[in-house]
C-alpha cells in the first residue's frame, strides 16, 4: 500500500471505502495513460484541497472523483496522450461560485458535445451562489451539480483560452494561450433579481466566444 492509500486511515471507514472505489473507476479509465501513483495522488490531492473547506463533508470522495478525472485529462492532453481534439475554454472568477459557473453553464448548453468548459477560482468558495443556481435554473440550465474549485497548473495549460473575470493579479498566465478578461460585476451578496442582468450579460458574451472558436451556437432562449 503506498502512501496515498496509508493517508486515507486517518479518514471514516465511508470515505475510505467510497475513495478506493472511485481510484479503481479512474484507473478504468486512465489505467492505460497514467501509472496507479499518479492516478491516486491526483485523487488524494483533491480529496484533501476540498476537505480543507468543505461545510458537508457528504460527498467530498464523489467531487474529489469528478475534480481528479478532469485534472487527469487534463494532463492527458497537455502530454499528448489524449485523442479529444475539442476546443477548451477555462472560466476563472474568485470564487468560483457565480461568474464562472454561469458561464460555464452557457457555455455547455450552447456548445453541447462540441467543446470542453472548465471552471476555477483563485480562492474557491464552499459552494456555488445560490443566487447563481436560482438564475440559471430560470433559463433551463441546471447548475446545482457544481462546486468552487481551485485551478491547477495542467487544467490552464490544457485550455485552449482562458477567460478571466476578476481575480485580476491572482489569474494565472501561461505564454501562448488565449485570455480573454470579462469586466462583469460580482454576484456575490446579490439576490437573484439583481443576478439576472450578470446571467444575461454573460450569455452574449459566451455567445461570441462560440462564434470566435468556429463552434456552432445552440439557442437556448431567456425566460424569467
Amino acid at each position: 500500500m503506498n502512501d496515498f492509500m496509508d493517508s486515507t486511515q486517518d479518514l471514516g471507514l465511508e470515505h475510505r471505502v467510497a475513495l478506493r472505489t472511485a481510484a479503481s473507476r479512474l484507473m478504468d479509465q486512465f489505467g492505460g495513460t497514467f501509472n496507479p501513483e499518479t492516478i491516486e495522488r491526483f485523487l488524494y490531492s483533491s480529496y484533501d484541497d476540498f476537505a480543507g473547506r468543505a461545510t458537508v463533508m457528504t460527498w467530498l470522495p464523489l467531487i474529489a472523483e469528478k475534480f481528479a478525472r478532469q485534472r487527469l485529462s487534463a494532463l492527458a492532453k497537455v502530454e499528448g496522450k489524449s485523442d479529444d481534439s475539442r476546443p477548451t475554454v477555462l472560466f476563472l472568477c474568485v470564487h468560483n461560485a457565480g461568474r464562472s459557473q454561469m458561464a460555464m453553464g452557457w457555455f455547455q448548453a450552447m456548445a453541447g458535445d462540441r467543446a470542453v468548459a472548465w471552471s476555477g477560482g483563485s480562492e474557491p468558495g464552499s459552494q456555488v451562489n445560490p443566487a447563481a443556481i436560482e438564475a440559471m435554473a430560470e433559463v433551463g440550465i441546471d447548475i446545482t451539480g457544481e462546486f468552487p474549485k481551485p485551478w491547477t497548473d495542467e487544467i490552464v495549460r490544457a485550455a485552449d483560452a482562458v477567460i478571466t473575470m476578476g481575480c485580476g493579479d491572482a489569474c494565472p498566465i501561461f505564454p501562448g494561450k488565449r485570455y480573454e478578461d470579462w469586466v462583469l460585476e460580482d454576484p456575490q451578496g446579490l439576490d437573484v433579481d439583481s443576478v439576472r442582468p450578470i446571467r444575461d450579460e454573460i450569455k452574449g458574451r459566451v455567445e461570441e466566444l462560440l462564434t470566435s472558436l468556429g463552434i456552432p451556437v445552440e439557442k437556448v432562449s431567456v425566460g424569467s
